[in-house]
C-alpha cells in the first residue's frame, strides 16, 4: 500500500508559479512510476506529467511540456511538479497517483494506477 499526499496548490495570476508536492508514506515509490494528473470543472481527469521512480526519465502532455518539470527526491520519498508560466486553461485539482510496474514507460492514462492523492487545488487567475 502507498498513499499519497499532495500540497502546494493555492491561487496565483496568470504568468506565475506554483510547486506542488506528493508526499508518500508505506511502500516506497520504487519501483513505482508517479504521474500528475488535473481535473477542471466537468473536464475529464487529464495526464500532465509522470516520472519513472527508478530511472529518472519524465515525459509531459504536450499542453504544458516546456513550463511544467516533474522531479523526485528519493531521500524524502517525495515528486515535485514545478508549474511556470501558468495559464487560466491550468486551473484544476491536481492528482499525484502512483502504480507499481516492471516494464518501462509510464501510463498515461487514469486507469493504469493504483494509488491516488486527495488532490490539491490550483487557481489561476486571468
Amino acid at each position: 500500500q502507498v498513499q499519497l499526499v499532495e500540497s502546494g496548490g493555492g491561487l496565483v495570476q496568470a504568468g506565475g508559479s506554483l510547486r506542488l508536492s506528493c508526499a508518500a508514506s508505506g511502500r516506497t515509490f520504487s519501483p513505482y512510476n508517479i504521474g500528475w494528473f488535473r481535473q477542471a470543472p466537468g473536464k475529464e481527469r487529464e495526464f500532465a506529467a509522470g516520472i519513472l521512480w527508478t530511472a529518472g526519465v519524465t515525459y509531459y502532455a504536450d499542453s504544458v511540456k516546456g513550463r511544467f518539470t516533474i522531479s523526485r527526491d528519493n531521500a524524502k520519498n517525495t515528486v515535485y511538479l514545478q508549474m511556470n508560466s501558468l495559464k487560466p486553461d491550468d486551473t484544476a485539482v491536481y492528482y499525484c497517483a502512483s502504480y507499481y510496474t516492471t516494464t518501462y514507460g509510464i501510463s498515461r492514462s487514469p486507469s493504469g494506477y493504483d494509488y491516488w492523492g486527495q488532490g490539491t487545488q490550483v487557481t489561476v487567475s486571468s
